[in-house]
């Protein structure tokens, strides 16, 4: 058996953050299908593993919690697997950097398509775009980070900051070209760490089996598609 199952849609986008945790950590993980977790979706709450709205959702087999919403379980697995920072002002910055990722995604995404993007409405949007590469960059150069070397709020070794990093940047630059060309302007060291995690042995494995089930998919649906069309990919 494996150690998690992770219910989440089979595209590249919020569970790929739980996904490349686990990933990065050497645990193995189970999926269920679109099917499964739609029908877990319509049972009354005091039939769900944990009550909650939409996916992702993550059952640890081993202690038999059952977590929702994506930054409380990276936050459950930096605990239980020894990802977070030693002092409390990096552990919040740590949850700093995984909420204010999950803030990207929802506005890359239009709040997950309540709108479509149009030329104008991500003419509007660029601007704040960089600003957030240029948040993420300032706080990678306040810890020592570099181009060439280092982690996003220092330390030794990569923890959930790191790896919620190279995640949200590596899954939109590989997908989107101009967005790399963005973070390459404004956030050269942001870019620099997210390539450099993104390439060790399990996020590349990692990026490999997301690539064969996935293919170009990032979000997928409307959204994805008037996405590609306002950055003509």
């Amino acid at each position: 058996m494996t150690d998690f199952t992770l219910y989440y849609w089979p595209v590249p986008f919020r569970g790929q953050f739980v996904r490349a945790i686990l990933a990065h950590a050497g645990r193995t993980w189970s999926e269920t299908n679109e099917a499964a977790i739609s029908a877990l979706m319509q049972e009354p709450p005091g039939e769900m593993p944990v009550p909650f709205m939409g996916p992702p959702v993550l059952v640890d087999h081993l202690s038999g919690a059952a977590i929702s919403q994506m930054p409380a379980i990276l936050l459950y697995l930096g605990e239980t697997l020894e990802l977070l920072p030693s002092t409390p002002e990096l552990r919040a910055l740590t949850m700093k950097v995984v909420n204010d990722a999950n803030d990207v995604i929802d506005e890359i995404t239009l709040d997950g398509g309540r709108q479509m993007w149009t030329e104008a409405r991500w003419s509007s949007f660029a601007p704040r775009l960089g600003k957030w590469m240029a948040l993420w960059e300032d706080l990678g150069r306040r810890h020592g980070l570099t181009a060439h070397s280092g982690f996003l709020l220092g330390g030794e070794r990569p923890g959930v900051a790191d790896i919620v990093t190279a995640t949200l940047w590596s899954a939109l630059t590989e997908r989107f070209r101009p967005i790399e060309l963005m973070l390459e302007e404004t956030a050269p060291m942001t870019g620099g760490l997210a390539r450099r995690l993104s390439r060790t042995p399990a996020l590349a494995r990692l990026a490999e089996w997301s690539r064969s089930e996935y293919g170009d998919a990032y979000c997928g649906g409307d959204i994805e598609q008037a996405l590609r069309r306002v950055l003509n990919v």
